[in-house]
C-alpha cells in the first residue's frame, strides 16, 4: 500500500530468527493523520514489523523510512510506541515514571511534565498521578501506558494491541482519542483481533499472512471493490439462507449470514424469502471486514 501522503514507509521487509522465516517482502505505509488496523494471526509478523520501526529489531532487507528518509534515531524521537509487553514499573508513581520517558524523548523538564499531566488529565487519570502503577485496575493501567506514548506529542503512534482488557467505556474512550489525534495529523497505526472496533476506527487497513501482506488500502476502497456481498437475511425471526450458486454460510457472533456473488439476483432472492415467511431483515451491503480478513488470511 503506498499513498502520495505517507509518512512511514515500510518496504520490502524481510527479516528471519534461525530457521523461521517472520517477514517475507512485506510492504506498508501510514499517512499522516488517519489511522490504520494492522492485522494478522498470531505469528503472522506484526509484531516484529512494529518493531522495526523503532529500532528494536532491524531487516535482513527491506527500508523503513519516514518522509523518505532513512528512520534513525533523531526520528524516532517523534514516535510513541504502546508495546503489548507493557513497560512501566509496577511500584513506582505513574506521573514520576511517565516523566521520566518523555525526558528520554528530548522534552524538557517543564515540558515533559506539563505533557504528562495533560495526558493523563485527558485520559482520566489527572487524580491518580501519584499512585503506583499496580495500585491501578487493568484499564487505567492500559491508560498510563497510553500517556506515556502519548506524552512526547508524537508525529507517528505504534500501538500494539491497546484495547486489549478494556471495558467498553475504556474501549469508546480510547477510539475517540485516536480519533481526535488522527483528526490534529498524527499518523496512528495499531495491532487489534477485535476486528469490529478496527472497523470502527480505522480507514485504512494492512492484513499480514505468514511474512506477506496480502490485503492493503483504504477500508472503504477494498470493501467497494470486492467482487462478493453480504447478503443477510431473516426469515419468521430466524436466519434464511438463499438456494443460490456460489453461496458461502459464514457463522458468525452466534447468527448467520451469506456471502455471495456480487452480481447475485437480489430481487429474485427477496422474493424467494417472501414466499419462504415473514421477512423481517434483509441486507445486501459490501463485505465486513472479518469477511475479507477471513478471504485473505485463508483457512
Amino acid at each position: 500500500m503506498v499513498h502520495t501522503g505517507a509518512v512511514l514507509s515500510m518496504t520490502g521487509i524481510h527479516k528471519q530468527f534461525g530457521d523461521v522465516v517472520a517477514l517475507r517482502g512485506a510492504s506498508l505505509s501510514v499517512d499522516r493523520g488517519r489511522i490504520l488496523g494492522f492485522l494478522g494471526p498470531n505469528g503472522a509478523g506484526k509484531t516484529t514489523m512494529m518493531r522495526m520501526i523503532f529500532g528494536l529489531v532491524h531487516p535482513d532487507a527491506g527500508e523503513v523510512s519516514w518522509n523518505g528518509a532513512p528512520v534513525d534515531a533523531d526520528i524516532r524521537l517523534r514516535f510513541g510506541y504502546m508495546p503489548e509487553e507493557r513497560g512501566l514499573y509496577p511500584k513506582m508513581k505513574i506521573a514520576g515514571q511517565l516523566i521520566h520517558f518523555a525526558r528520554l524523548s528530548g522534552l524538557s523538564k517543564a515540558d515533559a511534565t506539563d505533557a504528562v499531566h495533560h495526558w493523563l488529565g485527558v485520559l482520566g487519570l489527572g487524580d491518580r498521578a501519584d499512585a503506583k502503577l499496580d495500585e491501578l485496575s487493568h484499564g487505567n493501567q492500559q491508560r498510563a501506558q497510553l500517556a506515556a506514548a502519548l506524552a512526547p506529542n508524537p508525529e507517528l503512534l505504534v500501538l500494539d494491541e491497546p484495547f486489549a482488557g478494556l471495558d467498553p467505556i475504556g474501549v469508546e474512550s480510547l477510539s475517540d482519542t485516536l480519533r481526535e489525534l488522527a483528526e490534529s495529523g498524527v499518523a496512528i497505526v495499531f495491532s487489534s483481533h477485535q476486528l469490529d472496533l478496527v472497523e470502527d476506527v480505522c480507514q485504512d487497513v494492512a492484513i499480514i499472512a505468514d511474512g506477506r501482506i496480502v490485503l492493503s488500502g483504504g477500508l472503504d476502497e477494498i470493501k467497494e471493490q470486492s467482487t462478493r456481498r453480504r447478503l443477510t437475511v431473516d426469515v419468521d425471526g430466524a436466519p434464511w439462507i438463499p438456494d443460490l450458486a456460489g453461496v458461502e454460510i459464514v457463522q458468525a457472533q452466534g447468527r448467520a449470514h451469506c456471502i455471495v456473488p456480487g452480481d447475485a439476483p437480489v430481487a429474485e432472492i427477496l422474493a424467494a424469502a417472501e414466499a419462504a415467511g415473514s421477512v423481517s431483515r434483509f441486507a445486501f451491503e459490501p463485505p465486513h471486514l472479518t469477511d475479507l480478513y477471513r478471504v485473505a488470511v485463508g483457512p
